[in-house]
This record gives structure tokens, C-alpha cells and sequence, in this order.
């Protein structure tokens, strides 16, 4: 089985990029689940319905979400859908929910959506307690887990891997929009790789319109942010996945520009 894992979507220019590339990329490596984040699918910040009715028609398996989750008032009109997953580590009460349970290919796969708490600026729940409570209610209950952390720092983002490695079928990190090389199967078996990178304006500050992003570090004053414009690519990550013990056996990056 082979699951592909799509980085952050930024913008309506990143969606259109996404349309363009997923038939591709699904009949060249035979891909048999789809996984994209959608956080910033929307002007940079959140999710619309049009966005989402035109991912769910591309017939991805699964759209999450991270620290913009509530974006765009839309979202709380589709929230309960199947497909869709925000950090599963929000408070209690919160509506939509951070885990999944898909059928493929005769396997139950389980995606759980958690947001990290290092340098992220929302208040949530502990994603390591969090994360140990997920896993012990889907493991009866599917062959694969798969682990969205949305998450700013490397750190956690290691730390988290290490602390479900061989718990957990993979773990990916989303959020930096930066795609990291470090694609590896853990000591105990689950595959990792610290962020899958972004499908977004090449040309930018990991999405954002340069200029003002500079501004910003510049004059230490607020400076409100704009999507850049230009030529897109799309960031992502291939997990090939053994159909007799449900293990990771390769990992991919790709990069479509």
C-alpha cells in the first residue's frame, strides 16, 4: 500500500497547483490513500466550502487541519465531516473530531491530527498524553495509525516520533512549510520525517509575499501578512507500506515544481 501525505496547501494558487498534480502523482506511483492539510488553503488562513467540495471531488482520503483551523466561519458548516480532522489535542468540547478510521484495500487505516505547544500560540491540550489516548482507542480497531503532529518546533516534532515509535505505522510533521530531508524508519519500526514542506508560491516566505514578511523581522512591527503570487510547487511524502505486517518498508519526498 502506498499512502501519500500532501504538505499545507497555501492559498487558492496552492489549491489549483494540488488539482493539477494529484492525478498525476496518484497513476505514476499507484497511490492508494491520500492525506492533505488544508489550514491555509483559504487566502493563507483556514478552509471555505468551496475549497473543501473541491478537494473532497479530487477524491482525497482524508483533509486536516492545524493552529488555523477556525480560519474561515465556513468550517463549522462541514466540521463533522468524515473526512476531515482538526487537532485531535483541542480542548474538550470543541467540535469536529482528531481522529479518523478509513477503509483501503481490505486495511482499516487510522489518521490521528495533533498541534504541537512549542512556540504555537493556541492554547491545547498535551499532545504526548493526548496522542497515547488516541492510540489505545484505535489500535484494536485498525492495521495502520498514521500521525499528523502540525508543529512548530523540530524538537517536539523528533521527540514526539520517538516517543510512539513502534506504536504507530508513521509520524509526519506539517506546519513550517519547509520540506526537511530527514525521512527515516525509527529503531522500533514507525517511518518519520520532521515536515513534509507545503504546496504553495515558490517564490515567497513559506507562502507568504516576501516583503512584507521581511517587514515584519525588520521593524518589529505587526505587518499584516499577504499571499505571494507566481509560479507553484507542491510538497510531499510517499509512505510505501508493507501489506503482510502493515509496516513502513520506504519513504519518498516529492517535489513537483
Amino acid at each position: 500500500m502506498k499512502v501519500l501525505t500532501i504538505g499545507d496547501i497555501v492559498g487558492e494558487s496552492g489549491v489549483k497547483k494540488f488539482k493539477e498534480e494529484l492525478p498525476k502523482i496518484r497513476a505514476e506511483y499507484n497511490i492508494d490513500f491520500v492525506i492533505v492539510n488544508a489550514e491555509n488553503s483559504a487566502g493563507g488562513m483556514g478552509i471555505t466550502t468551496k475549497i473543501f467540495n473541491d478537494l473532497l471531488n479530487l477524491n482525497v482520503d482524508v483533509i486536516t487541519m492545524g493552529n488555523h483551523t477556525w480560519g474561515k466561519k465556513d468550517i463549522f458548516s462541514f466540521i463533522d465531516h468524515p473526512k476531515l480532522l482538526r487537532p485531535a489535542n483541542y480542548s474538550k468540547g470543541v467540535v469536529g473530531k482528531g481522529v479518523g478510521i478509513y477503509n483501503c484495500k481490505d486495511k482499516k487505516i487510522a489518521v490521528i491530527d495533533l498541534i504541537g505547544r512549542t512556540d504555537m500560540n493556541v492554547l491545547s491540550d498535551n499532545p504526548f498524553t493526548k496522542v497515547q489516548s488516541a492510540i489505545k482507542n484505535v489500535k484494536d480497531e485498525c492495521d495502520i495509525i498514521f500521525v499528523e503532529f502540525h508543529a512548530e518546533a523540530t524538537a517536539e516534532k523528533i521527540a514526539m516520533a520517538n516517543y510512539i515509535d513502534g506504536k504507530v505505522t508513521a509520524v509526519y510533521g506539517t506546519h513550517t512549510h519547509v520540506q526537511t530531508a530527514d525521512e527515516q524508519i525509527l529503531e522500533n519500526g514507525t517511518g518519520y520525517i520532521t515536515d513534509i514542506g507545503m504546496t504553495g508560491p515558490i517564490d515567497s516566505i513559506i507562502g507568504m509575499d516576501k516583503e512584507a514578511s521581511i517587514k515584519r523581522f525588520v521593524t518589529s512591527l505587526p505587518e499584516r501578512y499577504k499571499l505571494a503570487e507566481g509560479k507553484c510547487m507542491l510538497n510531499a511524502c510517499i509512505f510505501e507500506i508493507n501489506d503482510e505486517d502493515c509496516r513502513v518498508t520506504s519513504i519518498e519526498r516529492i517535489i513537483r515544481k
